[in-house]
């Protein structure tokens, strides 16, 4: 087998079989493969696509690439949620201990954020205490006593993705959807979930901008998922307006656990609500409706404000952060920003409030970047709000003086304000399953 013959025939637009793209991913993982060649076939498959069996069996063989995680031991129980990105997402926080509460095991392993969007792992991280490394062990041990464990993502996970996705970054094959869709499953399936629920975003904060973009790529999650023998359902949610209304590690935490104790905003409750929901059916294979029931039961009952503080102290957290989240770190400059004009609240530029949090220390704008904790924002008023010249827009907080004007300038800058209220948009607009993809 060459791999000059495998580019050419995906050139021409034929389609590779799984043994074929299984030769090309064990050999640029291991070497044998060099980038010039990688980056060729790339390129073909971007302006020639994938069949959805192609795309499967090139899943397949990313997570095949290096450690997996077995998860046989709950049976089909193990379930897992994963989001594209956006502002303000989270809702790992919340569906995590919620679903767990209910006899659902969650053995997640999360990201860090880079750019515009947060990563699950740094939110976590601003528990004093918290552990985001565990043995396989410990992991598995607190998933069957607890029913949650959230830890960092293994340096030897889906490897041939970690190289791959390199590669795509400096040779303009990122968008493509069989890539994209294959990077995201690669990780998911080497994790070893039986079920998971995909939270694909759109709008002006998510990877994907148009709702219909971000329905190609949840069919194609999908279809992937059911080649590969995993129950799949992916929910396509509005990123055209920050979730919640926290957007930071600390302040992000501290909105999870108002929602888990009943409070908080209620964009974020419903949206983590359908989320856990669908987890819940896929892993107890009960209808959305009975799981949708239980998890609101669930979750006003308390039973998953129990289970996020057993979870937070069996991995190492403060468990006084869970009576006082002021613990957590607190940034010593806390200012608001005004609104310059009287009007509606017309759009949102999700993506640069998300730049503004980055520029008050929240994010990374490279991956070897520290953040601090406490920064971020609190936002007071959302799209459609009427709102009058010298209302306060947002709470900023941060360390510096000049990061405050930085981010004060860009948040502005993503507000449009108008004489007349923007129609509302659906938070959720549809869920994508096997059956109906």
């Amino acid at each position: 087998m060459r791999v000059y013959d495998l580019i050419q025939k995906k050139k021409n637009g034929e389609e590779l079989t799984p043994a074929e793209l299984d030769f090309l991913v064990q050999g640029y993982t291991n070497g044998t493969i060099p980038d010039y060649q990688m980056s060729a076939f790339a390129m073909a498959v971007y302006f020639q696509s994938m069949t959805p069996a192609e795309t499967a069996a090139l899943t397949d063989a990313m997570a095949r690439s290096g450690d997996t995680v077995d998860l046989s031991c709950f049976g089909d129980l193990s379930v897992d949620k994963h989001s594209t990105g956006g502002v303000g997402d989270k809702t790992t926080l919340i569906v995590a201990p919620l679903v767990a509460s209910l006899g659902c095991k969650v053995a997640k392993m999360s990201g860090r954020g880079l750019g515009h969007t947060g990563g699950t792992v740094d939110k976590l991280e601003s528990i004093p205490g918290y552990k985001t490394t565990l043995t396989g062990e410990e992991f598995l041990s607190q998933v069957s006593e607890i029913g949650v464990a959230v830890i960092g993502q293994s340096g030897n996970l889906a490897p041939a993705d970690k190289k791959l996705y390199a590669l795509r970054d400096v040779t303009a094959t990122v968008d493509s959807i069989p890539l994209i869709a294959s990077s995201i499953m690669s990780k998911k399936l080497a994790a070893g979930s039986h079920s998971i629920v995909l939270d694909v975003k759109f709008g002006s904060g998510a990877f994907m901008k148009t709702e219909e973009d971000a329905a190609t790529l949840a069919r194609a999650m999908v279809d992937i998922g059911t080649e590969c023998g995993r129950n799949v359902t992916a929910v396509l949610t509005n990123m055209d307006i920050p979730l919640g209304c926290g957007i930071g590690n600390a302040l992000e935490v501290a909105e999870a656990m108002q929602v888990l104790r009943g409070e908080g905003p209620d964009d974020l409750r419903r949206v983590s609500l359908v989320l856990a929901a669908h987890m819940v059916s896929l892993s107890l294979g009960i209808t959305v409706d009975e799981a949708m029931v239980r998890v609101e039961d669930a979750l006003d009952n308390g039973h998953a404000w129990n289970t996020f503080c057993r979870w937070i102290t069996a991995q190492g957290g403060d468990p006084l952060v869970c009576q006082d989240p002021s613990r957590m770190k607190q940034s010593s400059i806390i200012r608001e920003v005004r609104a310059p004009r009287s009007g509606y609240i017309t759009h949102m530029n999700t993506e640069k409030i998300g730049e503004a949090a980055v520029v008050l220390g929240a994010g990374r704008a490279r991956k070897e970047d520290d953040i601090d904790p406490a920064a971020g924002l609190r936002i007071l008023k959302k799209t459609g709000d009427l709102v009058h010249e010298g209302d306060a827009l947002a709470i900023l907080h941060t360390e510096r003086e000049d990061a405050f004007e930085d981010g004060a300038a860009r948040y502005l800058d993503a507000i449009a304000f108008g004489e007349d209220a923007p129609a509302a948009m659906p938070l959720i607009s549809r869920v994508i399953r096997a059956e109906n993809k």
